[in-house]
């Protein structure tokens, strides 16, 4: 990270939170993880900020909309991924019934990704 005023900071910020949203979406894990690392020493180093310009506030604004945006696709993406893995995980051969109306469970757990062939 090089040199600067804390307004070329909260500009990189903004810039590398947007990068990092790019990342996410094309799933380029190498240049994502190098956008937050440098994400985390921004904001280890705009945290000795006691005060900010007007302009600075506006910038601050945009950076913490940008950074909630990003936390919202992560959840969100996420909850997908959970459901995707609870819909392998599920039974995939229903219960059927005896003659006698009782029901018959089925001796197939339904695990698609298991790993067993």
């Amino acid at each position: 990270m090089t040199a600067g005023t804390t307004h070329q900071r909260l500009v990189r910020l903004h810039q590398v939170i947007l990068e990092e949203r790019e990342f996410t979406k094309t799933l380029d894990m190498n240049s994502l993880t190098e956008a937050m690392q440098e994400k985390e020493e921004l904001i280890q180093v705009l945290a000795h900020a006691n005060q900010l310009d007007e302009e600075d506030k506006t910038i601050a604004n945009s950076i913490r909309n940008e950074n909630r945006r990003n936390a919202y696709l992560f959840r969100a993406t996420l909850g997908w991924i959970r459901e995707t893995m609870e819909f392998f995980g599920k039974r995939t051969v229903s219960s059927s019934y005896s003659a006698d109306a009782s029901m018959i469970h089925s001796k197939v757990n339904g695990r698609l990704l298991s790993g067993r062939v």
